[in-house]
């Protein structure tokens, strides 16, 4: 005997092999048609019969069940509570077989829209609005299905849909996963085997890898896009009056950039005094005294928490209109927050000298590293017929830079690091800042990446004041108890350098504390550290009553934790476009390049003329700084990859900044910050 029962939804016959009891008592041993050992109770079991045999039914009711016309079936149902065999003689008359119950048996089964369930083997057919609902929805469906098939073949074929056109990058970086345009894309995707940015830059939906890295980001960071509103403005009777209460410097600042720095927020000045003595000024643009915590620009930076830079554009941390306001620009005077320190003759700052102020800061002048760093060296700082801007100053910055610079050293030693050189390294070395330049040339873009080895002089006067405040801001909050955030460097492991609100050594510095002060235009530390200094340089022992973060404040710990991770994130964007513009360089003029590449470790090798860094396993084994030339071809956007093939290995190169590079990671190095 045969058994007719349903299984997680499906129709299913099975064999019996033993019975038990008897009416509805009754129970089966029961083998299935896949072999399976059941036990059927008489309760579930919706039909009975000896003859045709099990798999013979179920073939013949499966074909017959599509052809069954479900409107006509619901026609012919009673409107009470019925069961299979009282519809199956209703459909196909008092003589119908068992396939052809059985296949009203699937039928039924699988038309929820006419038909509801009423318990095993009995059904209920739907009111007839909802059966007119159900099929609307159905019809619906069906259209969806339709359109989607042809939104699949049309991506396949390389055209993307004109009616998708408007949604491409939701579709892209924030899909609905239950839409028609995703199933399509990701149907369309699996069958070329192409993943959704591939195929969607194939059919011309984006432009290219560039756009999808960049939707990407904005994504994540900007989904309200990277604009800044026009509503964010700093309110001029505010300003006025800040700026109104400011005492006017009696010095001429000038600040030292490269010519693509449009947020100049520090400046050097450099005032002489009796006896050979002369005041230093760092000046740090001031947009905390007017910038309050919690108003609208400050959460505008906060949800920002930087500027991000990459080739070819940035998104700033603040409006423009706001960097123009208190950037310090030439030929005006600007809000600055100054600390000044008196050095004697030969350089050496003198004990007890340091002091903190708010004030208007006359700017004498914006000098650009390019236009002078190739005429200040030791000799012309000395020779006194130099021709060019703030020579004596320079002369004077720079002396006291080599002292702060070898007063860290020593530090470094103590810490058990290595001492830095000073100066410009082995010109043998490997570059490690680079100005991509992208210009577009009968309508294609094309980069241009120019190599910059850092220190020199200019370098190091910027560096070592940069540091040198950061360090006695740092030593200002300390002392006087105010949280801020203090940048640490301490022992070895992933979370050796890290931003906290207590005060800490920084060893690779060789600085006994370092909190980020010098960029309030560019980073959100600086600005939060800028608003607990303001109230130290006005209220000076009492600043913890009045400082905007008091002691042990929970949202000052979430800035740092906040601030860490975005700096973080915004530092792999920027590592990722420069990655894409090297390979572009290498890729713009469709031939294979041959170059030179240093081996670094564990087969990772970077290549000489711009920061490239590509896998070559054959390196592997060799020595670090072992060169060879190589051809790079095969370049892939979108991945991120390129073929290298080895012409020949030479031996190590072995350039000064091996036994001298800095252990202090690369943010920290004020000498790129400013």
């Amino acid at each position: 005997m045969y058994l007719l029962y349903e299984e997680g939804g499906d129709i299913k016959i099975a064999t019996v092999q033993s019975a038990s009891g008897a009416g509805d008592a009754e129970s089966w041993q029961a083998t299935s048609l896949s072999g399976k050992k059941i036990k059927l109770k008489a309760k579930e079991v919706w039909l009975r019969f000896e003859k045709p045999e099990a798999q013979a039914v179920m073939d013949q009711a499966s074909a017959l069940s599509k052809e069954i016309d479900l409107q006509f079936l619901w026609d012919c149902a009673p409107e009470e509570e019925f069961g299979l065999v009282d519809v199956s003689k209703e459909y196909f008359g008092d003589q119908a077989a068992i396939p052809q119950q059985v296949s009203l048996a699937i039928a039924l089964q699988s038309a929820p829209v006419f038909f509801r369930r009423k318990g095993r083997g009995r059904f209920q057919r739907a009111p007839l609005e909802q059966l007119q609902a159900g099929l609307a929805a159905l019809e619906r469906k069906q259209k969806e299905l339709d359109q989607q098939g042809i939104w699949q073949q049309e991506l396949i074929a390389g055209a993307f849909p004109e009616a998708l056109k408007s949604q491409a990058k939701q579709l892209l970086f924030s899909p609905d996963k239950n839409t028609s345009a995703y199933k399509a894309l990701i149907a369309a995707c699996t069958q070329t085997g192409e993943s959704p940015a591939q195929l969607m830059i194939r059919c011309g939906a984006i432009s290219s890898p560039l756009d999808y890295y960049q939707g990407m980001f904005l994504k994540a960071h900007f989904p309200s896009g990277a604009a800044h509103h026009e509503s964010h403005v700093v309110d001029t009777a505010a300003y006025d009056a800040v700026v109104a209460e400011l005492p006017l410097a009696e010095v001429s600042a000038f600040s030292i950039d490269d010519s693509g720095t449009t947020e100049i927020d520090d400046a050097l000045s450099v005032t002489a005094l009796s006896d050979g003595v002369h005041r230093i000024g760092v000046h740090i643009a001031a947009p905390g005294l007017v910038i309050n915590r919690d108003d609208a620009l400050d959460q505008l930076a906060r949800n920002r928490m930087s500027t991000v830079y990459f080739p070819g554009d940035k998104i700033t941390m603040l409006p423009d209109s706001v960097i123009a306001q208190f950037s310090l620009d030439e030929g005006k005077p600007c809000p600055a927050l100054s600390i000044y320190v008196d050095i004697d003759a030969q350089g050496q700052i003198l004990q007890g000298s340091l002091q903190m102020r708010a004030e208007l800061v006359p700017i004498g002048a914006n000098l650009r590293l390019e236009n002078l760093e190739d005429k200040v060296s030791e000799a012309s700082l000395r020779d006194e017929s130099s021709n060019y801007p703030y020579r004596q100053e320079l002369a004077i910055l720079w002396g006291a830079a080599k002292h702060l610079h070898a007063q860290r050293q020593e530090k470094r030693i103590a810490n058990g690091l290595r001492a830095e050189q000073l100066g410009v390294i082995d010109p043998n070395a490997l570059a490690r800042d680079f100005h991509f330049q992208i210009k577009e040339v009968d309508g294609v873009e094309r980069v241009q990446i120019t190599p910059r080895q850092r220190g020199s002089i200019l370098d190091t006067i910027v560096a070592e004041w940069m540091i040198y405040c950061n360090s006695a801001s740092g030593r200002l909050l300390a002392d006087h108890g105010l949280p801020a955030l203090f940048r640490t460097q301490k022992g070895w492991g992933p979370l050796r350098t890290r931003m906290q609100t207590t005060p800490g050594p920084h060893e690779g510095l060789g600085l006994d504390y370092y909190a980020w002060s010098t960029s309030p235009l560019r980073r959100y530390s600086d600005l939060v550290n800028q608003w607990q200094l303001i109230a130290l340089a006005k209220h000076g022992v009492t600043a913890k009553m009045v400082a905007p973060f008091p002691p042990r404040d929970a949202n000052l710990m979430g800035i740092a934790a906040d601030f860490e991770s975005c700096y973080q994130a915004y530092a792999e964007y920027q590592d990722r476009l420069e990655k894409y513009w090297c390979l572009r360089w290498i890729a713009q003029d469709s031939e294979p390049k041959t170059l030179f590449v240093r081996h670094l470790k564990e087969g990772m090798s970077r290549v000489e003329l711009i920061p490239l860094h590509l896998p070559i396993p054959e390196l592997a084994t060799h020595p670090r700084m072992t060169r060879a030339e190589v051809i790079i071809s095969d370049v892939d956007l979108l991945q991120l990859t390129a073929g290298v093939r080895i012409l020949q290995i030479e031996l190590p190169v072995k350039p000064a900044e091996e036994s001298t590079e800095s252990v202090a990671e690369a943010p920290d190095d004020d000498a790129s910050a400013t």
